[in-house]
């Protein structure tokens, strides 16, 4: 009898997660479809890809589709116990780590051009031309990078070279061979979320202050940036919660198995998916 209960419940557990995995293959879906149109419309209209926070929108905008697909694969590949040699992880695992960073760098970019179109407006013209624009992009991936690089030199350095022809399913956990690699990268994520919460917060009261100053138009224009701003700002707190995420699953896995699942199917959801279907939102299907 018990071990019927115990066959029902693994079932039902079974079952559960393969709903929880179909509605997130719906999600990704409806996701990526948007951001596809959002990405042609850029390229047909000349409005959109010769300004500055249109171009940095469609950088987000390739950032996050890429970043929904490796995950949703990865996602896949893990819930049906998928191997593959650990060389081939670690490169799908640097576009993940990349474009995880990029769009909170590229937002915070984003907010900065809006601080310069409200309260520098004479110097809008100048600072945000297309050129510039281009050499913002290569420092905003440049910046990107950073983590990546550190992640990746603490692994290599940590294994053998026989490790990357072993076979194991692809995560970022599997880059932590040591507790002090996860000190470390979560040491690096802080302090770079923290100055992008520094940033988004001093725009904010800057913008604020012409906004009360401003009149007509402007005050409606400079009311628009402010709402974009702290868009900007809800949306990298949620990608500061992802720095808590891995250690409150350490947590629950010790207390209990199902709960680990459920949490972390609302983790993924929530932290993962939400903040990367907020900038269609905020710019796309706004403007």
């Amino acid at each position: 009898m018990a071990d019927n209960n115990s066959l029902d419940g693994g079932e039902s557990l079974r079952r559960q997660i393969n709903d929880q995995v179909m509605i997130v293959q719906i999600l990704v879906m409806i996701f990526l479809c948007i951001n596809l149109l959002l990405i042609v419309t850029f390229f047909k209209k000349e409005c959109f890809y010769t300004t500055t926070r249109y171009i940095l929108f469609a950088v987000t905008l390739l950032s996050d589709s890429l970043m929904l697909f490796i995950s949703d694969i990865l996602l896949i590949l893990s819930y049906f116990r998928f191997t593959m040699q650990v060389w081939l992880c670690v490169i799908i695992s640097i576009f993940v780590v990349l474009c995880s960073v990029l769009t909170p760098v590229t937002l915070t970019a984003m907010t900065l051009e809006r601080y310069v179109a409200i309260c520098m407006p004479l110097h809008h013209g100048e600072l945000c031309s297309t050129r510039r624009t281009v050499h913002c992009i290569l420092i905003v991936h440049g910046i990107s990078s950073v983590p990546c690089i550190v992640i990746l030199s603490m692994f290599f350095a940590s294994v053998s070279l026989s490790f990357y022809k072993q076979y194991q399913i692809c995560s970022l956990e599997m880059f932590s061979v040591h507790v002090w690699q996860d000190h470390i990268r979560s040491a690096v994520q802080q302090f770079y979320f923290l100055v992008m919460c520094i940033i988004i917060v001093v725009a904010y009261i800057k913008i604020m202050k012409v906004a009360k100053a401003a009149s007509g138009e402007d005050k409606k224009s400079t009311w628009k940036g402010l709402r974009t701003v702290v868009l900007h700002g809800f949306q990298l707190l949620l990608c500061l919660i992802q720095l808590l995420c891995p250690f409150i699953e350490a947590w629950i896995l010790q207390i209990n198995f199902m709960l680990f699942v459920q949490v972390r199917y609302f983790i993924y959801i929530m932290f993962f998916l939400s903040p990367r279907c907020l900038s269609p939102l905020i710019y796309g299907l706004r403007d």
